[in-house]
C-alpha cells in the first residue's frame, strides 16, 4: 500500500474569496471641532460673537482631516451655527460629519462598503474576515453582509480556515 505524503491545502483549494473590512479602513488624519469651545460662559452661543470667530479663525489646521462636528456642553446650538461651521470648514477639511469621532469612523467605513464593486461576488462563497489590528464597528460588519446576502452563494465570518456561517443561499 503506497502513502501519499503530499499536503493538500484544503483552504486554498476552496473557492472561499476573503474580504478584509480593514482595506476599507480610512488612514487619513481625523479629529473633533467641539462648537462648546465658542459658547459664552459655556451655556449660549452669541451669533455676533461665533460669525467673527469664523471669520477670524484660521481654519488650515484642518486641511486633508476628517472633522467630526459636536457640542460636549449641554447647551443648545441653533442649526444654522453648525450649517456656518461646516461651510468654513468645507474648504479645508477632507470631509465634516456631525457626531462623535465613534460615529465619524463608522460613517467612513460604511461609505467605503458602499462603493465595493459587488458584481465580483455574485454567487461566491465569501469569508468576512474577523479579529484584525484596527477597530471595525459592528455596523460595517452589518452593512457589508446586508449588501452582500442577495449575490453571494454563502457568507462566512472569521478566517478561511476557522470559520462561523452566516448565510448560505438555498438553489
Amino acid at each position: 500500500m503506497e502513502v501519499n505524503n503530499e499536503f493538500v491545502n484544503k483552504v486554498a483549494n476552496s473557492g472561499l474569496i476573503t474580504i478584509n473590512l480593514e482595506d476599507y479602513y480610512d488612514h487619513s488624519p481625523k479629529t473633533i471641532f467641539d462648537i462648546a469651545q465658542c459658547l459664552f460662559m459655556g451655556l449660549i452661543l452669541k451669533e455676533k460673537d461665533f460669525r467673527l470667530y469664523i471669520k477670524e479663525k484660521d481654519w488650515s489646521e484642518y486641511t486633508d482631516k476628517h472633522v467630526a462636528v459636536i457640542c460636549s456642553a449641554d447647551a443648545i446650538v441653533p442649526t444654522w451655527a453648525y450649517m456656518l461651521l461646516a461651510s468654513a470648514l468645507q474648504p479645508f477639511a477632507k470631509s465634516i460629519y456631525f457626531g462623535s469621532m465613534e460615529d465619524l469612523e463608522k460613517h467612513l467605513i460604511i461609505n467605503a462598503i458602499n462603493q465595493i464593486e459587488l458584481s465580483i461576488y455574485k454567487d461566491q462563497k465569501i469569508v468576512i474576515k474577523g479579529c484584525g489590528d484596527l477597530p471595525i464597528s459592528n455596523a460595517a460588519y452589518v452593512q457589508v453582509t446586508s449588501l452582500l446576502a442577495p449575490i453571494a452563494k454563502s457568507i462566512m465570518y472569521g478566517e478561511p480556515c476557522s470559520t462561523v456561517p452566516i448565510m448560505k443561499r438555498k438553489d
